[in-house]
């Protein structure tokens, strides 16, 4: 099987590093809220050892975390407690989360220190610029995109980050038979997901929508519209072996 290169099968304009290269939409807006002195406290800790700065080029994984094993990026991990859980149950492979909301980082430091996470590190900034910049390609074993803002407003949908510019992107960064693992609990952005990521070069592991991975742990938010009946979908491609 030849090499697969996303970037390969689009016109030259379509390239999703030139489309993202200067951005004006951006998928999120930064609320950075209060902070707890705790949060504060193990931000100013932790960071220093776990954080990885922002920079225009691109990382060494492998020294950053100081070994060799399977690297999972998570995009906008909110207050962190599903990727602590996740790290914490799967020591054998890497995690970086990237999130721009101070509160959530002081958070997750938090949880890393507390529960002695060493597969874990951070880098607070735009997960677009951090995948664009940062990221060499065919180094990712997974992404996971975990219940991002869904923009509900017909009108605000281009500032929705599940775009076919940012999936082509995260193809190329993805080693053969890596996977991308989206959820969402509003069902227009599932279905808007579901079509996206059908259109791309990656492929469907599930016919449609997937059954919740074992290595998702529901949230506590997520349990309590399960039970008020509101329904969560996760899709799940994987880049061709």
């Amino acid at each position: 099987m030849t090499a697969w290169n996303a970037a390969t099968e689009m016109e030259p304009d379509t390239d999703p590093v030139h489309h993202l290269s200067s951005r004006s939409i951006r998928s999120f807006v930064l609320r950075q809220g209060r902070m707890s002195p705790a949060q504060h406290r193990y931000l100013d800790d932790m960071m220093p050892k776990i954080g990885i700065p922002y920079r225009p080029e691109p990382v060494d994984l492998t020294a950053a975390f100081g070994r060799v094993a399977p690297k999972i990026l998570e995009i906008g991990f909110g207050m962190g407690e599903t990727t602590a859980q996740i790290a914490a149950s799967h020591p054998e492979t890497d995690f970086l989360g990237v999130e721009v909301h101070n509160p959530g980082v002081g958070a997750l430091c938090k949880l890393i220190a507390e529960g002695n996470i060493a597969n874990l590190r951070i880098i607070r900034h735009d997960a677009v610029e951090v995948l664009r910049d940062m990221i060499p390609d065919g180094v990712l074993s997974g992404v996971h995109v975990f219940f991002p803002d869904p923009w509900r407003k017909a009108r605000h949908y281009k500032r929705r980050l599940i775009q076919p510019d940012f999936v082509a992107l995260i193809g190329t960064k993805l080693s053969p038979g890596g996977y991308l693992h989206c959820a969402t609990d509003w069902e227009n952005y599932a279905e808007w997901m579901l079509e996206i990521l059908s259109a791309s070069a990656l492929e469907n592991t599930a016919d449609g929508f997937a059954p919740r991975p074992a290595y998702r742990p529901p949230t506590k938010f997520e349990n309590r519209g399960l039970r008020l009946g509101h329904g969560v979908w996760d899709v799940v491609f994987r880049r061709p072996r």
